[in-house]
């Protein structure tokens, strides 16, 4: 993996970016940054933020949360991004639209969503999300889902499913990066 190249890694909530993503950077000796915490490190917890400001406050604040560590050190670093990072508006935030672009041309940006069948993926993140502390109702959680889905498996990124072994979804990615 080159030296100043971090994995960004991208998906829905229940995908298992958190998971994989912390397994991934001990793999590689690198340090992992779930951008959830980060933001709450900075504003608080998401929920209440959410509640008191609305949504799209969040999402802009998330925005300057992730420019603020995307452009701090050029350290590796395994990097998980918010589960609706990559669906905000395009004009929500004045950086967004350059940040994205940039997560979408990376060789290190990957995708995980539970299956690459839509019907699929929203029955088993529904299943995993409803196991967490920050939950929709189900069927609301359907939707978000169902509406998001085309946009995480439409990035020109790489896509991994995380309906299998976790030691096989780390193997795909460090590979993938060590290729490089």
């Amino acid at each position: 993996m080159p030296q100043n190249l971090s994995i960004t890694l991208i998906g829905p909530g229940g995908a298992g970016k958190s998971t994989v993503g912390g397994l991934i950077a001990a793999r590689l000796g690198i340090a992992f940054i779930d951008l959830d915490h980060c933001f709450a490190n900075r504003a608080g917890d998401i929920s209440e933020y959410i509640n008191r400001f609305g949504y799209d406050a969040y999402a802009r604040e998330n925005v300057e949360t992730a420019r603020l560590l995307l452009h701090e050190g050029t350290d590796r670093r395994v990097i998980a991004l918010s589960s609706g990072f990559m669906t905000y508006p395009h004009n929500i935030h004045r950086e967004y639209a350059r940040l994205r672009r940039e997560i979408n041309r990376s060789p290190t940006t990957f995708v995980l969503v539970a299956s690459l069948n839509r019907d699929r993926c929203v029955a088993e993140t529904v299943r995993r999300q409803l196991g967490r502390p920050f939950v929709r109702s189900a069927a609301k959680e359907q939707a978000v889902i169902r509406e998001r889905f085309p946009v995480y498996v439409g990035l020109p990124v790489q896509k991994v499913e995380t309906m299998r072994p976790l030691p096989m979804i780390v193997d795909q990615i460090v590979q993938s990066v060590q290729r490089l």
